[in-house]
């Protein structure tokens, strides 16, 4: 019988580049699984859903949060967000390694759930300066929005050392790299085998 899946929980400040990262992380690992979380926010250009995210309005996340069907979900700068026991559950028996692309905030409860079953990895900007940059660039923040994304990084990254590992994200396909070893390493010590 195989091991179950690990879980790979990578967070870090809105537009740290986590997606960029797991692009290039996928493309290193094409083993690894991806768990698609739930959002209330519309979609942003190039967002396709069930890909990205599943796209939902608030009155379906909140029936399916009085369904109790959420493992975590939380409220981000106004959005709700979220994901089910039904796609953990289906991660855990899969026995694949699953990666969560997750804000500070949801990964915490992850945590408080998961245990020693993830492996807890905080993405890094090079500076303060390059984050607030990227936020600038995004572009798909009204002033008051980017302003709290902002000052919501720099409490968020104070929060960093509390995690199994962070990576700086100086450059997507080096950060994914040294994500892709902590992986491997993770799964050299994996009693049973791989995880």
């Amino acid at each position: 019988m195989s091991s179950p899946g690990r879980f790979i929980v990578l967070t870090g400040p809105s537009a740290v580049g986590k997606d960029t990262v797991l692009r290039e992380l996928f493309e290193l690992d094409p083993t690894l699984e991806y768990s698609v979380s739930y959002t209330t926010r519309p979609p942003r250009p190039g967002e396709v859903d069930g890909v990205s995210y599943w796209f939902v309005d608030e009155a379906t996340f909140r029936q399916m949060i009085e369904r109790g069907e959420f493992f975590e979900w939380s409220t981000v700068y106004g959005e709700l967000k979220g994901r089910t026991f039904e796609s953990v559950n289906r991660s855990i028996a899969s026995g694949k390694d699953t990666v969560i692309k997750i804000d500070v905030q949801g990964a915490e409860k992850v945590r408080q759930r998961l245990g020693d079953r993830g492996l807890y990895i905080y993405l890094l900007p090079p500076s303060i300066e390059a984050l607030q940059e990227r936020l600038v660039a995004r572009a798909t923040e009204d002033p008051a929005s980017l302003e709290a994304r902002q000052e919501r990084a720099i409490a968020e990254l104070a929060l960093k050392d509390t995690y199994d590992h962070r990576v700086v994200n100086d450059d997507a396909r080096r950060a994914a790299q040294e994500i892709a070893a902590l992986i491997d390493a993770a799964r050299a010590n994996t009693p049973g085998g791989p995880a």
